[in-house]
């Protein structure tokens, strides 16, 4: 999937989505590959790109210019381009010292949130088309600073009124024609927690909420039904009981469920053989039980092309990958594909009118495309 693609037709500039930036905790290589990716021609040609960043980060962190930014509202008509970044002010001006996480780092990082959730969700209230993209974020900056939140998906899932678990982690690799690799989607039935919180955690409920989830997300990135696998939780799918009783007693009847429900799941399946399998192109995503079970994967598989994208909520929201690589910071060495790979995700559910899943399994009960 290259990023953001000319279109033969070029749009005009106000049907183009709204796609408000954040850089994460501005003490990391945030502020760096946002740059980085807003210099790039083609991240605006399908967009209006605003970056919700404090002015002086964007000066000291990333080299900008002074003569390179542009003070704009969140409203503001006016088409993106490289030359210069249009920069919505998160109003945010406390000194955060680079490569180190601290309570200033984390209460920016905030700010700039709070600034472009709001503006996202304005944008679509007054209907027009927008998304958010952020970059990362550091869990001990946000607790120095007071917010008690685990990550980004936990805050908006707060921030739309709406529990911890209401939102679902999944991870995007893009096709990589150099790999000749198509696309993949890992969808987590459990997050942020501890391994013994996790299991603990995994219901037939939950694992049927991110199956759905998954499958109508990949719907609109892909423009097909998908094909999904659940992993396993035991070694070997439990060996028909030897290891474990979680298979048949919760992962098969949820699979079941979701192939009732129209879906095509297969598993439970062994998760040390089955990302072999979708990496070979078995199957479009996966349905991991916990965190490690699917990021350790996914980043051997992609790190610097992957995209995190938020299900369960009313907006569109995705993110990189990688964390904020503190020991990099200033080096030059900062890679923006994963930001320009989620610009494009952004893009892309944007225009297909996908709202975090919650179009396609919401009070009326429908899937998308039905």
């Amino acid at each position: 999937m290259p990023p953001l693609p000319s279109p033969a037709v070029p749009p005009a500039e106000d049907s183009l989505p709204l796609v408000f930036l954040t850089a994460g905790d501005p003490a990391g290589i945030g502020p760096e590959v946002l740059v980085a990716a807003w210099r790039l021609p083609g991240a605006h040609r399908r967009a209006r790109l605003r970056a919700c960043v404090a002015p002086d980060t964007l000066r000291q962190a990333a080299g900008v210019a002074a003569d390179g930014l542009v003070v704009v509202a969140a409203d503001d008509p006016r088409p993106s381009s490289p030359e210069r970044i249009l920069v919505v002010d998160p109003g945010d001006r406390d000194a955060v010292p680079r490569g180190v996480a601290t309570a200033a780092g984390g209460r920016a990082a905030v700010a700039a949130l709070e600034t472009a959730y709001g503006a996202v969700r304005r944008a679509e209230d007054a209907g027009r088309r927008a998304a958010l993209v952020t970059g990362p974020l550091h869990k001990g900056a946000l607790h120095a600073a007071g917010h008690d939140v685990p990550g980004h998906t936990e805050w908006l899932a707060r921030a739309c009124g709406m529990a911890d678990d209401a939102a679902s982690m999944m991870l995007w690799l893009p096709a990589d024609a150099a790999t000749g690799r198509g696309a993949l989607g890992v969808v987590h039935v459990t997050l942020h927690e501890s391994l013994r919180q996790a299991v603990a955690g995994i219901s037939a409920e939950r694992i049927v909420a991110a199956g759905e989830r998954l499958a109508a997300l990949l719907a609109a990135l892909l423009g097909r039904a998908p094909r999904l696998a659940v992993a396993a939780l035991n070694p070997h799918a439990g060996e028909d009981g030897l290891f474990g009783d979680d298979e048949a007693r919760v992962i098969a009847p949820a699979v079941a469920r979701l192939r009732a429900a129209g879906i095509d799941a297969a598993g439970p399946l062994p998760a040390d053989t089955l990302f072999l399998r979708a990496a070979a192109g078995a199957f479009d995503g996966v349905v991991a039980q916990y965190h490690d079970q699917g990021h350790i994967p996914v980043k051997l598989l992609g790190m610097h092309r992957a995209v995190n994208i938020t299900l369960g909520l009313p907006l569109v929201r995705t993110s990189v990958a990688h964390g904020t690589a503190f020991d990099i910071v200033g080096t030059g060495r900062a890679d923006p594909a994963s930001f320009l790979a989620a610009i494009d995700a952004a893009v892309r559910l944007a225009d297909a009118g996908w709202r975090g899943g919650r179009e396609a399994h919401g009070r009326s009960g429908k899937r998308l495309g039905t």
